[in-house]
């Protein structure tokens, strides 16, 4: 999905002559930490609470702390994993959404993105999850696939994360099925590391658990 698709008409601009109570009025307001500044139509820069805070002159105008601004923003037709991650790196509550020629058409909310974040990664659909560890070179798709559906199951989501240091990636694997204790099984005997699970199987080990404190405690 692309940034352009996602941005918010509702949050309003700062302007360069507004004084810094205001700013600060309208982030309260609207429940953010940052707002753009515009002149016109052209986006200027990004402002934040904190700088705002440290402003000697609460009637300052926001032009006499230009040192402040950040240059940040992202383009209509960037995908929003992008603005994620834009927005993460720089600590931003929202990011500015720009076109060619510099003019700003709207805001992303950084709570936004990680709603759509947990849309894309399918985290609001039922199923179990398996986080296996393996060398980067061992890695394969097309196995850990065929492993899936060996087990009567699909995968809805998949993402890898790399250590540049000892050369393992994690893959973070969502099915279809809740179930997943026999691919649990199938990947430790195909000598995946098998780091973290979360499904049927996890809860029956936790009521299982429980259950032995509990006769061990009868014990006593």
């Amino acid at each position: 999905m692309l940034t352009g698709k996602l941005q918010s008409q509702t949050i309003p601009y700062l302007h360069l002559h507004d004084k810094v109570h205001q700013a600060l009025q309208l982030m309260n307001e609207n429940h953010v930490t940052h707002l753009p500044i515009v002149e016109g139509d052209k986006y200027i820069g990004i402002i934040s609470e904190e700088d705002l805070l440290q402003s000697e002159n609460d009637h300052a105008e926001l032009e006499s702390l230009q040192q402040s601004f950040a240059s940040t923003s992202i383009k209509a037709d960037e995908h929003f994993l992008k603005a994620i991650r834009v927005a993460g790196e720089n600590a931003l509550s929202l990011l500015p959404v720009v076109d060619d020629e510099n003019e700003i058409t709207g805001v992303i909310i950084y709570n936004d993105l990680l709603r759509y974040a947990a849309e894309f990664m399918s985290l609001n659909e039922s199923g179990g999850v398996i986080v296996v560890e393996i060398h980067q070179k061992q890695y394969s798709f097309n196995e850990i696939s065929k492993l899936v559906e060996a087990n009567d199951a699909q995968i809805i989501q998949l993402n890898t994360t790399t250590d540049p240091l000892s050369g393992t990636i994690q893959v973070t694997i969502k099915v279809n099925k809740t179930d997943i204790s026999a691919l649990v099984a199938t990947f430790q005997r195909y000598e995946y590391d098998v780091i973290y699970y979360s499904g049927e199987e996890h809860n029956e080990k936790e009521l299982r658990n429980n259950y032995d404190n509990l006769m061990n405690y009868l014990k006593i």
